[in-house]
């Protein structure tokens, strides 16, 4: 799965008005974290996550680890938050890759 430039783009201006879905806390990446982040992006496509002051790991990390064990790819980076896209069975942003 690699997305365009355009792809991305759009994706990220659709992000931006999306709430942070899954957040990281003081447990770090754990199994219900990847668990919830699954079904999240199988229900929305793109998912953002927010890193809480209390995680051990930055949203850099986070990020990377999420989507590689997600099968999704990293949209965006900035601050705390990060925003991951995995295209669904429907395809429902109609996202071309």
């Amino acid at each position: 799965l690699m997305l365009s430039k355009q792809a991305k783009k759009t994706l990220r201006k659709l992000a931006n008005d999306y709430p942070a879905i899954v957040q990281i806390g003081k447990d770090g990446l754990s199994v219900n974290i990847m668990d919830s982040l699954n079904v999240s992006l199988e229900a929305h496509e793109l998912v953002k996550c927010k890193c809480l002051k209390t995680s051990p790991i930055d949203a850099r990390e986070a990020a990377i680890e999420c989507a590689s064990n997600t099968h999704s790819e990293v949209i965006h980076i900035i601050g705390h938050t990060f925003v991951l896209y995995r295209k669904s069975k429907e395809n429902k942003l109609g996202i071309k890759g």
